[in-house]
C-alpha cells in the first residue's frame, strides 16, 4: 500500500465511496488560479470552481492578503452580545448587494446551517405575528438543502433522505420536480414547458390548508440534483401563490448567489423576490466557511418586540460572523466588483451555453441543460449498471485528462469559475468528447 494510500486510512471522506477511494486515491495537494496541483504534481483544470465556491478563482491574492492580515489581528471573537467590526461590514456589503428590502444578515457557517437558520427564522416570524400555526414546510423534489436534519426534511433527494427517513421532521410536503425529459429535454437556458408545475403548491394547500403552511423552500436552479432550470414562469407563479396564502417564500442559493448567473442573487437574474435567501459559497469564494441568511426589513421587525434587553432570536453558531471568514468574504466581494466578476461571468454565459450543447447529438448523450455557468450532460446508462458511466468519466477525467469535473450517478456537471478563460474550455470539453467516445 502506497503512502497516498496510508494517509487516508483514518479519514472517512464525505459523499465518497470511501473503500473504492482508498484503493487509489485521487488527492489535491495546492491551487492557484484555475487549476489544481496533484499529489504527483500534475496540474488539473478545476471545471467546477471548487465546489460551487470558488468563483473568482483559487488563491487570489487579495483575498489570500486579507484573511492573512485579519488573523495575525483578531483570530477569534465572541459574537454572542459583542460585535467585530469584520462582520459588521462583510453584512452591510451583502445586504447592498441583495434586492431591494432585504435588511438584515444573518451569519452561519455552511448552506447546511444557512437552511435550517432560514427554516426556524420562518416558523419564528409567524410565531411573534400571531400566527403559530404555520408551522407546516413545503420542498420539492430532487431539492438539495444541505444534510442537517431540517435541510434533509425539506430536501427531496431520496439517498440523502433513506437512512434518516424515519427520523426527519414531520410537517414537511414536496412539489413536484421540474424536469421531464418528454418536454424539456436539451433545454437552453429556461425550459418553455413546466410553468403549471407551481400548481402543485395549491394543491398542498388545500391538502394542508394555506394558513397552516409557515413557509416555501426552492432553489432557483436546482444544483445537486444535476442542475435543472426552473421552466419560464414557474418562479413567478410559486411568488403569486404564496402571497395569496400568506406563506413566506425561501429561495436556497448557496450555489446560485455570488454570480452564478451573472447577477448578485439569482432572485435579480429571474426578477422574482422571496421573503428569505440563504447563501454560502461564493460569499468568501470557498476560502473559509461561511453562510449566511439575509432577510427583509419586514421579517426582521417582527422579532424586534419585547423588552429592548431580552434576545429576540435564540439562535446562532459559536462561529457566527467569525472575524476571519468574515474578512475572506469583504476580500471576496472587492474582488467581485473591482475585477468586474459577475458581469464576466454574465457575458461567458453564452459561450459556455454553446460548447455544452454541441453535445446535443452524441449518441451516448441524452440531455443537456444549462443556466448561467452552470450546466450538465446527462450520459446514457449502461443496462444494468446506472452510475457506472458516470463514475468512470470521474475518474479518467482525473486520470487521463487532467480535469476536475463533478458526477452525480450518470450526469456530468459543469460550475466553471466566473472570470475563465475561453481556451480552457475549449481544450477541457475536447478532452471530455474524447472520453465520451471512448467510454463503454
Amino acid at each position: 500500500m502506497s503512502a497516498a494510500q496510508n494517509q487516508f486510512d483514518a479519514h472517512w471522506m464525505p459523499f465518497t465511496a470511501n473503500r473504492d477511494f482508498k484503493k487509489k486515491p485521487r488527492v489535491i495537494e495546492s491551487a492557484s488560479g484555475h487549476h489544481y496541483t496533484t499529489d504527483d504534481g500534475r496540474q488539473l483544470y478545476d471545471f467546477f470552481s471548487g465546489l460551487w465556491t470558488s468563483g473568482a478563482g483559487h488563491c487570489h491574492p487579495k483575498i489570500v492578503e486579507a484573511v492573512q492580515k485579519q488573523v495575525a489581528k483578531l483570530d477569534y471573537a465572541i459574537t454572542f452580545q459583542v460585535g467585530n467590526s469584520q462582520s459588521a461590514e462583510l453584512a452591510r456589503r451583502v445586504v447592498d448587494l441583495a434586492p431591494s428590502g432585504f435588511t438584515q444578515c444573518f451569519f452561519t457557517n455552511s448552506g447546511s446551517e444557512s437552511v435550517d437558520s432560514a427554516l426556524k427564522i420562518a416558523l419564528g416570524y409567524h410565531r411573534a405575528r400571531g400566527e403559530g400555526h404555520r408551522t407546516r414546510f413545503i420542498g420539492r423534489e430532487r431539492g438539495y438543502h444541505g444534510v442537517n436534519f431540517g435541510g434533509m426534511s425539506v430536501g427531496g433527494m431520496v439517498p440523502n433522505r433513506k437512512v434518516f427517513s424515519a427520523n426527519l421532521m414531520p410537517g414537511v410536503d414536496h412539489m413536484r420536480a421540474t424536469m421531464d425529459l418528454t418536454h424539456t429535454a436539451f433545454s437552453r437556458g429556461q425550459p418553455e414547458w413546466g410553468a403549471h408545475l407551481a400548481e402543485d403548491l395549491e394543491r398542498l394547500c388545500a391538502l394542508h390548508d394555506g394558513s397552516n403552511i409557515a413557509a416555501v423552500i426552492v432553489e432557483p436552479v436546482a444544483g445537486s440534483a444535476g442542475i435543472l432550470p426552473p421552466p419560464v414562469g414557474y418562479l413567478e407563479r410559486l411568488r403569486e401563490i404564496c402571497d395569496k396564502h400568506g406563506i413566506l417564500l425561501i429561495f436556497d442559493e448557496v450555489i446560485t448567489a455570488f454570480g452564478r448567473l451573472g447577477k448578485s442573487f439569482a432572485a435579480e437574474y429571474f426578477n422574482v423576490k422571496p421573503d428569505i435567501i440563504t447563501t454560502a459559497k461564493g460569499l468568501t469564494n470557498g476560502v473559509i466557511p461561511m453562510g449566511a441568511v439575509l432577510v427583509t426589513e419586514r421579517i426582521y421587525d417582527a422579532f424586534m418586540q419585547g423588552p429592548d434587553n431580552m434576545i429576540e432570536l435564540f439562535h446562532g453558531y459559536t462561529y457566527s460572523g467569525h472575524p476571519v471568514a468574515a474578512a475572506a468574504g469583504i476580500a471576496s466581494m472587492d474582488v467581485y466588483e473591482q475585477e468586474g466578476i459577475f458581469e464576466q461571468a454574465s457575458e461567458l454565459s453564452g459561450p459556455f451555453a454553446d460548447l455544452l450543447h454541441s453535445f446535443d447529438d452524441h449518441p451516448l448523450v441524452k440531455d443537456v441543460r444549462n443556466c448561467g455557468l452552470m450546466g450538465a450532460i446527462d450520459l446514457e446508462s449502461r443496462d444494468g449498471a446506472p452510475g457506472a458511466r458516470g463514475t468512470e468519466m470521474h475518474k479518467r477525467c482525473f486520470w487521463e485528462a487532467d480535469l476536475m469535473i463533478r458526477t452525480g450517478a450518470d450526469t456530468i456537471a459543469f460550475s466553471p469559475f466566473l472570470n475563465s478563460n475561453l481556451k480552457d474550455w475549449e481544450q477541457s470539453f475536447d478532452k471530455i468528447r474524447h472520453l465520451i467516445d471512448t467510454i463503454e
